[in-house]
């Protein structure tokens, strides 16, 4: 999309549309960035996933569009389109892209 994201700024918007699904990968878009936190937008095509890592933030996740089973300290969980999680920093976790996926993270830097 060609849309920056300073366009954004005060006006409302569809933010599930602001990052479109590409078959076979995992397409990003950040929406903020500051040294306090990040507000990323993600869409995972079917299959897709992020492997088990660490942060040192904790991370909060809200769920846009599909469905995805997120594993976190070894307890793996299905979460889908209208729920959210907090990921706790230094905690392992990982996500899978049942179907495809997209999610909001947003991630806060103290």
């Amino acid at each position: 999309m060609s849309e920056n994201s300073q366009d954004l700024i005060g006006r409302a918007t569809d933010i599930a549309a602001l990052v479109d699904y590409q078959e076979g990968s995992i397409v990003s878009r950040t929406i903020v960035e500051r040294k306090t936190g990040t507000v990323t937008l993600f869409a995972f095509g079917a299959g897709q996933g992020l492997s088990e890592h660490t942060a040192p933030y904790d991370a909060l996740v809200h769920v846009l569009d599909g469905s995805a089973r997120v594993t976190i300290g070894g307890d793996a969980q299905t979460v889908s389109a209208g729920q959210i999680l907090i990921m706790p920093a230094h905690v392992a976790h990982a996500v899978h892209a049942d179907d495809a996926f997209k999610m909001l993270l947003v991630m806060i830097r103290s």
